[in-house]
């Protein structure tokens, strides 16, 4: 069984590989079943955003670009409704 520190140090570092799970569990002998198991533990990580324009004005383009915590950056010109945009962000960082 693997230590606390060790599931972190795994976690964080498949984060930031920009592998894909299978190619990770394969390089440190581990399930993707474990990989998942342990990354559903974990606390999500608040970060703060900032929303450009003036407050109280529409934006004058449709759309965002949402850039994630491992320097991906997703861009749109849809609009989604807040329970669909948190769906989509919860899917990209998964």
């Amino acid at each position: 069984m693997s230590s606390k520190e060790e599931r972190r140090r795994i976690v964080e570092g498949y984060a930031s590989s920009g592998m894909t799970r299978r190619e990770y569990c394969a390089k440190h002998g581990i399930a993707v079943s474990t990989l998942d198991y342990w990354r559903s533990k974990r606390k999500p990580k608040l970060v703060r955003v900032a929303i450009k324009g003036v407050l109280g004005e529409q934006p004058s383009e449709p759309g965002f670009t949402l850039t994630l915590g491992n320097g991906r950056r997703i861009e749109s010109s849809w609009r989604f409704a807040e329970p669909d945009l948190a769906r989509l962000i919860r899917a990209a960082e998964a």
